[in-house]
């Protein structure tokens, strides 16, 4: 007898994908999937996108996913952000039944936009849909130019690829054009933007970018 545990598994993920996508569409409600290596700057970038967003009167709240710890959802209460913490004691990815069993701690109808920091790698978090209507991928100058020859999926499905860190490119060896190129070989539609997210450089780009997407996907 067969069995096709990985078609299963994700199958089943899938099924919560889409319950998770209706409940927030009936609050009305946006939520962006971050993405990326430790260390790509998801967290830097988030805090910088809340601070945007406020400017603009958008309501966020925040998912936090790490292994272990609550170091960065610390970082989002500190600034009045409602965050949960989702420890996934060893798990590389967040699933979409987690999400689904978070949602009720958000109060969804004081909200706009929930952005979700996903688990730190470029492998599993690319390979499972969580609900979410915007898939942003994370990649630091520091990590170098070859990572989506290497880890295809993750760009192939992200809606937009963030380049962090900008302010370090003359100081490492990292091609922007090969990254830009591979990228769109990969997926013809991915937006990228360039950012140095401790200063907010480049920042205006994506949050006009993503604004766009929010409106229309409400």
């Amino acid at each position: 007898m067969e069995i096709k545990i990985v078609r299963q598994i994700l199958e089943w993920n899938e099924n919560c994908h889409a319950e998770v996508q209706e409940q927030l569409d009936k609050s009305n409600v946006y939520m962006i999937n971050i993405m990326g290596s430790p260390g790509a700057g998801k967290t830097t970038f988030i805090l910088r996108l809340i601070d945007e967003f406020r400017k603009l009167g958008i309501r966020t709240g925040v998912i936090e996913g790490d292994i272990a710890g609550k170091i960065d959802a610390e970082k989002m209460a500190e600034i009045g952000i409602p965050v949960v913490q989702l420890n996934t004691d060893g798990a590389c990815h967040i699933e979409a039944m987690s999400i689904k069993n978070i949602l009720p701690e958000f109060n969804l109808e004081e909200m706009d936009v929930i952005v979700i920091e996903n688990i730190g790698n470029l492998v599993c978090p690319a390979e499972f849909d969580i609900g979410e209507h915007l898939k942003i991928a994370l990649l630091s100058v520091p990590e170098g130019d070859d990572k989506v020859e290497k880890y295809p999926l993750m760009f192939t499905r992200a809606d937009a690829l963030v380049i962090t860190k900008y302010d370090m490119i003359n100081y490492f060896r990292f091609d922007v054009d090969r990254v830009t190129g591979n990228s769109r070989n990969r997926n013809e539609n991915i937006s990228i933007h360039k950012v140095n997210s401790a200063s907010g450089e480049g920042m205006q780009g994506f949050v006009h970018w993503v604004t766009e997407k929010i409106r229309e996907g409400k």
